[in-house]
């Protein structure tokens, strides 16, 4: 049988820890809270930042380009 949908990809999360500097520590905590002012939904920071990095990395363009290079060359088995 064949279905409109394909087979949904693994979307199990993968976790990451990383470290960061004060004054960034600080800015994702602002960024908390204005989203929490502007949307009346408060959400911790490391909520936020997974949605701000694929925001980050989908609006790269030259990302996006040398992703797709670099995905070709893979499977060519360069």
């Amino acid at each position: 049988m064949s279905l409109r949908i394909a087979q949904l990809p693994d979307r199990t999360p993968v976790k990451l820890t990383l470290s960061v500097e004060p004054d960034l520590a600080s800015a994702l905590a602002d960024y908390a809270a204005i989203y929490a002012e502007t949307y009346g939904a408060e959400e911790k920071p490391e909520t936020l930042v997974p949605v701000m990095l694929e925001t980050f990395l989908a609006s790269d363009a030259g990302f996006k380009r040398a992703r797709k290079a670099l995905h070709a060359r893979a499977s060519k088995g360069e």
